[in-house]
């Protein structure tokens, strides 16, 4: 699956680590959250400035 340009990774944005794009979520941070056991309603509901897209384009990214 294409990430659509929806992961970037900037030096000036959380160390260069890996974020969906107009945000500071770290695809790191997601995979905790889901290892956690979260799900992703759960996830929305605590950042709802990010979509279901960024979410499986930062898992996509991940894999």
């Amino acid at each position: 699956m294409q990430d659509s340009g929806l992961i970037v990774s900037n030096p000036k944005v959380m160390m260069g680590k890996p974020v969906i794009r107009g945000t500071r979520i770290t695809v790191e941070m997601l995979l905790e959250k889901f290892a956690a056991g979260q799900t992703e309603e759960q996830i929305l509901r605590v950042h709802p400035h990010i979509t279901r897209e960024g979410i499986r384009a930062a898992l996509s990214f991940a894999a």
